[in-house]
Formats: C-alpha cells, structure tokens, sequence
C-alpha cells in the first residue's frame, strides 16, 4: 500500500498541477469540452492510464463537463500514486 504524503507534501505537489485542487484529501479538476461527445472521448482516454496504474479515478460527467477525483482508498487520503495519474491526466487533451 502506498504512504500518505503529509500536508506539506500535498501542498508541493499540488503547486505543479495546474488546474488541479486539493478537496477533502482528494486531487480534483473539472474539464469544460465543446459537447457531450467530446468529453465521452476524453473519459475514454483514461482508461489505459488509469489501468496501467492499477489506480482509478472517481469520473463525473453531466453533458460537457468532466470531473475526476483521485485519493488513494485503501490509504485512506492522498498518495504519490494520485499526483502521478494526476500528472498524466493532466497530459490528455
């Protein structure tokens, strides 16, 4: 299982990913798309990242709107493991 990172520790690492907040121990970001399909699309796109890291994320979607929120369950808050997959999300477009 992955360690907790400490306050101090989520507060650095958030300060390199833009767009991204730190909520209730989760890393959360909301994507705006043009319509629907598109954030399907980009939904999409998360799933081998997501597998790969044997780590997924909490989606939401309402029409254009994608939301994801990581935290590391059975640790019980925020691991590296989220600001890794965090920092590849942050590379799909």
């Amino acid at each position: 299982m992955a360690g907790l990172l400490t306050e101090a520790e989520i507060q650095e690492r958030a300060i390199l990913l833009s767009g991204w907040t730190v909520v209730n121990s989760q890393l959360q970001i909301t994507r705006t798309f043009k319509n629907f399909i598109q954030a399907m699309e980009f939904v999409n796109k998360l799933v081998e990242p997501a597998e790969s890291a044997a780590h997924h994320p909490d989606i939401e979607i309402s029409y254009n709107k994608v939301k994801i929120k990581l935290t590391t369950h059975d640790a019980g808050g925020l691991t590296q493991k989220d600001f890794d997959l965090a920092g590849v999300i942050a590379q799909i477009s």
